[in-house]
């Protein structure tokens, strides 16, 4: 008897962690400071995070400052924003409320980046399709 409740119960364990690593991999993550080391964390989990599962969706919102990451003239991290918007999986979103309320056109962004109507909606969204979620900090 005990030989066979454990077998059940390896199966089970067994069963039960093979359907979660089918789970899909998604990850929101939410930006809103301009500070230097935010912007290099979340590109540096971006990479990490494809360098484990590259079919990962990841998306990154930004607002307060946190989209004069995605802008040329502010960033000095562009070519890493470029380089990962290279790839499909990978969205970088900027609240419009927030160009607004800092009085930046949205031509001022990468043409590789979206704006969204609301960034906090966008992460409510997401988090209600299922997806991760990660406030960036240092």
């Amino acid at each position: 008897m005990k030989r066979i409740l454990s077998a059940l119960f390896f199966t089970a364990f067994f069963l039960g962690t093979a359907s979660a690593q089918e789970a899909p991999y998604r990850v929101v993550f939410d930006l809103t400071s301009r500070d230097t080391l935010d912007q290099r964390a979340v590109l540096r989990w971006i990479n990490e995070i494809h360098s484990v599962n590259p079919q990962a969706e990841v998306e990154v919102v930004m607002y307060g400052k946190g989209f004069e990451m995605a802008m040329p003239e502010r960033s000095i991290y562009i070519h890493q924003v470029q380089e990962a918007a290279k790839d499909p999986n990978v969205h970088f979103r900027v609240c419009a409320v927030a160009l607004k309320n800092n009085k930046v056109d949205a031509s001022a962004l990468l043409k590789d980046v979206q704006t969204v109507p609301d960034g906090i909606y966008e992460i409510i969204s997401k988090q209600h399709q299922g997806w991760g979620y990660i406030k960036v900090g240092h």
